[in-house]
Formats: structure tokens, C-alpha cells, sequence
């Protein structure tokens, strides 16, 4: 029996994948059924893709929450507190819920798992489940932690699934070409539900079809289905946005960049499938509020956050800040995971940079700040493993027509928010 909510979260932080030894989902699918499987409760959306799920996910929320429901979202990872990651409305699930979930989780895994207890997204798979189904909700949208296909969120049935994009990651879980990781992700399409697609790779697109075509799934796919045009570079940027039911023009996106301009294309589209009644100014209103945290974020004038944990994601911070500061000099601070495209991404920063930096962060699975350097050709370059000092010395230095881009892993950026904090202006994301 958890006794705080800090003994509790200091446990399941500590629960690894790799220890429990049972079947894909079999632990889920155990403790909901002891549990009287409250995800049977719920209407769901669900969220898949390599880049983007996250602001797919938070767009849906906007418009839907705009149209007056009662919305949940189970997203990942969190940038300050674990309870972010469970909200119904925005609205954190509390320590004293948490608490509560998560003996009651605890109690099954010890009568029915023999006290072996499955990771910790898994738990939090659970107890989010069980938070919706407590909270008289009319939806809840959920992310997927890796892949799709044997993700712990995959025990749901939507009325929707979502895959927004599709690139290398995680390749010793999902496999090591795009038709593999493909049909990782399109294991969330169910029987009859449909599936809403931003992929842009045809070999991708020809798996997902595949898949969508066995479970007799309709499939809706930008640029084919549905498109975007008339882009204005303001703030907020603007586009039209056109398919055979619908058609908005001069929709203002809080979000920067063609990529946030895609994402809520199929936030739209998502979110009429779910509710046809979705009026056109409560989409722009939503989409005009919508914002995403560390996300192409400011904190002061001079240095922007942005978690790029892929060479896709690489590329799209690349092309946003051309767009927003073509006159600026960009210097990089990079930090990520191992399971990454270090190299093609570095690749990318190197073309564009003043000057590269990296760093570390304290996470078994994070990659060492000189290898990450020793995958750069830059020639101006500096690594040091202690990311703090490292943000405070190039904070000091910035020439006067340079940004600092902190950018990599999620878990990078969450620390490196909570951290600047302390010391200077967090404005809202462009």
C-alpha cells in the first residue's frame, strides 16, 4: 500500500519494460478485467505516429472541449509533474486520485500477477483508464506510448484512430524500415472505425490501406482525402482547409509551421468524425487557442525549445524557424535518447548552425554528450556532459543576432523548462 503520492511515483518511475516477462497487453488486459474492464465505459480517439501526435491530440482537445464536452487525454511524457499526463477538461488528475488508482492497481497486480508488476506506462495506462471511466466524460483521447500494435493503450476500442506520421525510431521494438514501423502504428485501426491518416510515404501509406482495408476501416489521408491550402506566415498563421464536406477558410493556428498546419488538418478532421454538429468558428476559435508546450516555445527573446526527438521532427523545427527568424543565427544545444537518428539529424542542425552544442541528460537510455558530438562535422562544436552549466555559459555568450535552440528528447526539454523557470520570462509558444 502506497502511503504518498511521492512513494508512489518514485516506484512506478522505477518499473522497467524488460522485467515483466508476460505477453503484449497480458498484464493490462488482467488488471482491467479484475477491475471490470471500466475502459468499456469510455468513447475514445486515438493517437499514433512518430512526430505530432501530441499537437494532433491537444488540437482535437481544443475543438471538442470548444463544442462543450467533457474531455479526457492521456498523453506523454509529462514536461513537470506525472499528473500531466492524465487530465479530464486540462484539468491535472489530483495526488489524492492518483494515490487512490494506483493501490487499487497495486492490489490486483499482488492477488492476480504474484506482485510482478508490469512497466511503468502500462500502470499509467491503467490508471488513466480508470480515471475516465470515473469522470463522466464524453471522450477520452489517448496517445500511445511506442508504436501501436502491442502498445498498452491498444486494449481500448475508438471511434477513431489517428496516425500522423511515420519515420525511423525505436527500431529495436518496431523494426528497422518504415513499412515496419507502418504496420506497428496501424495495429490501433479497428474493425468498422475509422482511421485518419497524415502519413506522406507511400510505402507507409500502402500498409496502413492494407490494414484499413481488413478491418473495413474508411481511411481519410491528407492530400488525398483531405488538403490544406493559402498558408499565411502571421502570427497566428492562417490556412483554408478543404475536403468533399467541408470547407474553412482563413483558419488561425496558434502553432507555428507547415507541420502544425497539417496537424490540425487532422485534428479537424478527427473531431468532425466524432461530432458532424462541430460548428466552423468553434473549430477556428479552438485552433486559434490552441497551444502545445515545449513546443517551437520561447522562454525570453532569445532561446526557443523545442522537443525534435527524430530527424522528422529535426527537419520541421529547421523549416519553422527559417520561416519565423530567416535572419537569425541558430545555435543548437542537442540532447536525446539512444534510440534515435542521431546522425540524420545532426546532419540537418549542422547545415544551419552558428555553432553546436551537446549535452546529457541523467536517464540510463540517454546517449552520451561526446557521442552525440562525435557524430557532427560542424566546426564549431563543444560538448559537456553537466546540461545546465553548458545553457547557462551559451545563454551568456549569444551573439547579439543569435537564438538558442535547445532541442531533443521530451525528457530533455521537460528538464530544461522546469529549469529555466527559475531564472527567466516563459512566453507562449509561437
Amino acid at each position: 500500500m502506497f502511503q504518498s503520492i511521492e512513494q508512489c511515483t518514485d516506484f512506478i518511475f522505477k518499473l522497467k519494460a524488460s522485467e515483466y516477462k508476460g505477453e503484449p497487453l497480458e498484464a493490462v488486459r488482467i488488471i482491467l478485467e479484475q477491475l471490470g474492464n471500466p475502459q468499456n465505459r469510455v468513447k475514445y480517439i486515438h493517437f499514433a505516429g512518430s512526430n505530432g501526435k501530441g499537437s494532433t491530440l491537444n488540437a482535437t482537445r481544443e475543438i471538442l472541449m470548444g463544442h462543450g464536452l467533457s474531455v479526457g487525454a492521456f498523453t506523454s511524457p509529462h514536461l513537470e509533474r506525472v499528473n500531466e499526463r492524465i487530465t479530464i477538461n486540462k484539468v491535472q488528475i489530483t495526488d489524492e486520485q492518483f494515490l487512490q488508482y494506483a493501490n487499487i492497481i497495486s492490489d490486483v497486480i499482488q492477488s492476480k500477477l504474484d506482485g510482478k508488476f508490469p512497466s511503468f506506462f502500462e500502470i499509467m495506462t491503467v490508471l488513466a483508464l480508470l480515471h475516465f471511466a470515473n469522470g463522466q466524460i464524453d471522450v477520452a483521447l489517448i496517445e500511445t506510448g511506442i508504436g501501436g500494435r502491442i502498445d498498452s493503450t491498444n486494449i481500448i476500442i475508438p471511434e477513431i484512430s489517428v496516425i500522423t506520421t511515420i519515420s525511423l525510431e525505436h527500431t529495436e521494438i518496431l523494426g528497422d524500415s518504415i513499412e515496419k514501423i507502418a504496420y506497428e502504428k496501424a495495429g490501433i485501426i479497428k474493425d468498422g472505425k475509422p482511421v485518419v491518416v497524415g502519413v506522406k510515404q507511400q510505402e507507409a501509406l500502402r500498409v496502413i490501406k492494407q490494414k484499413a482495408m481488413q478491418s473495413d476501416a474508411v481511411i481519410y489521408c491528407l492530400n488525398e482525402d483531405f488538403h490544406y491550402e493559402n498558408i499565411q506566415q502571421s502570427f497566428p498563421q492562417t490556412f483554408d482547409f478543404k475536403s468533399q464536406q467541408l470547407t474553412l477558410s482563413n483558419i488561425p493556428l496558434a502553432m507555428l509551421g507547415l507541420h502544425q498546419v497539417e496537424n490540425a488538418s487532422l485534428a479537424i478532421v478527427a473531431s468532425k468524425l466524432f461530432d458532424r454538429d462541430i460548428s466552423e468558428n468553434t473549430i477556428k476559435q479552438a485552433l486559434q487557442n490552441a497551444r502545445w508546450e515545449g513546443r517551437f516555445e520561447r522562454v525570453g527573446e532569445r532561446i526557443i525549445i523545442d522537443g525534435a526527438h527524430n530527424s522528422e521532427g529535426t527537419a520541421a523545427l529547421i523549416k519553422t524557424l527559417k520561416q519565423v527568424y530567416p535572419n537569425k543565427s541558430y545555435k543548437f544545444v542537442y540532447a536525446a535518447l539512444m534510440d534515435k537518428d542521431h546522425g540524420k539529424s545532426i546532419a540537418m542542425m549542422d547545415q544551419v548552425a552558428s555553432a553546436m552544442r551537446f549535452t546529457e541528460i541523467p536517464l540510463p537510455r540517454a546517449a552520451k554528450a561526446d557521442y552525440l558530438a562525435s557524430q557532427s562535422n560542424h566546426p564549431n562544436i563543444i560538448s559537456n556532459e553537466n546540461w545546465k552549466q553548458l545553457i547557462q555559459d551559451e545563454e551568456q555568450n549569444l551573439l547579439e543576432n543569435e537564438l538558442l535552440i535547445i532541442t531533443g528528447s521530451l525528457y530533455f526539454i521537460a528538464e530544461v523548462r522546469t529549469y529555466l523557470s527559475s531564472f527567466s520570462k516563459r512566453l507562449p509558444p509561437l
